[in-house]
């Protein structure tokens, strides 16, 4: 497999993982945002990754989110399941169970906390891959997994038959337009942090976005990835400025962001949205009201 394998492109949501008043995953408020964003223009929807707080799922419920993924998306777009873990044998029980379910595709990160050499994140990769046939979107977020895929590691990783695309989620530019100089002909490459730079991303050559800023800001969120592809140059300019000051405002004044983005659902009536699960705590005092009062300035609510 390689990028020719997949038909993957465009702005895929990383959707949030919403829970009931019990704690439990409220399955109707889950797929009812991924139709939402499927109807705003979402080629395809990313499920269990960072945004849907995969850490903090047990195993069944990380495979309940691939059964509830593939019904809601219908079909209608690409689905891609978080299935990353420290051993290569659960992540080879989410992988072929999210293949099992009918997922196009596994969102894999390296192990984490652990620090792990090169060579050991790379016979992770190749020990998931030899024992699993799902394609897999490999995931740099070393900000939250310690262990990072630099640019020459992607490009070993890209030699593995399953591995078909990179999402890049660093946040770094450099280290991500490096990794798409190193492997854009191997593999898709995805921009993580959007709001942050997925237009010039796009207009690089990025295939796609993964990014958790359409659960709250949709269309526009999903046109950090469509008006740089259709050329519209200063709609995508536009965008990516209020992308910036959406990120400031979700990541500041004790702010964080899946916390952030849960509450700005909430404010706009949006499914998806509601309480994080533990360690997480909900937005709660001045940094609610403050989240509100931004989101009233950038005229969103």
């Amino acid at each position: 497999m390689d990028r020719n394998s997949v038909n993957w492109s465009g702005p895929m949501p990383a959707v949030t993982t919403p829970f009931d008043d019990a704690g439990r995953i409220d399955e109707r408020s889950f797929s009812d945002n991924i139709g939402r964003l499927l109807d705003a223009g979402a080629t395809g929807i990313v499920a269990g990754g960072c945004t849907g707080e995969f850490w903090a799922l047990t195993h069944e419920e990380r495979k309940r989110i691939s059964d509830l993924a593939v019904a809601a998306s219908g079909g209608r777009g690409t689905v891609i399941v978080g299935t990353g873990a420290v051993t290569v044998d659960e992540t080879v029980a989410l992988t072929n169970h999210a293949e099992k379910a009918g997922a196009d595709g596994a969102l894999i990160l390296p192990p984490y906390f652990v620090k792990l050499s090169d060579d050991e994140i790379f016979a992770h990769y190749q020990d998931v891959t030899d024992r699993t046939g799902l394609p897999v979107l490999l995931y740099n977020i070393p900000g939250n997994a310690v262990n990072a895929l630099t640019p020459a590691l992607v490009s070993r990783l890209a030699d593995l038959d399953n591995v078909v695309a990179v999402k890049e989620s660093s946040g770094d530019w450099n280290n991500f337009y490096a990794t798409m100089l190193a492997v854009r002909d191997r593999l898709r490459v995805f921009c993580g942090p959007s709001s942050i730079f997925g237009v010039p991303a796009v207009e690089l050559g990025a295939d796609g976005t993964v990014d958790c800023f359409p659960n709250m800001w949709s269309p526009g969120g999903l046109d950090l990835y469509h008006a740089p592809a259709r050329g519209d140059h200063a709609r995508g300019a536009e965008l990516q400025a209020l992308g910036r000051r959406l990120t400031d405002l979700c990541t500041s004044e004790g702010r964080t962001l899946y916390p952030a983005t849960k509450a700005a659902m909430d404010m706009m009536g949006f499914p998806g949205g509601g309480k994080p699960r533990a360690p997480l705590r909900p937005l709660a005092g001045a940094p609610l009201d403050g989240l509100r009062r931004g989101l009233q300035h950038l005229q969103m609510i």
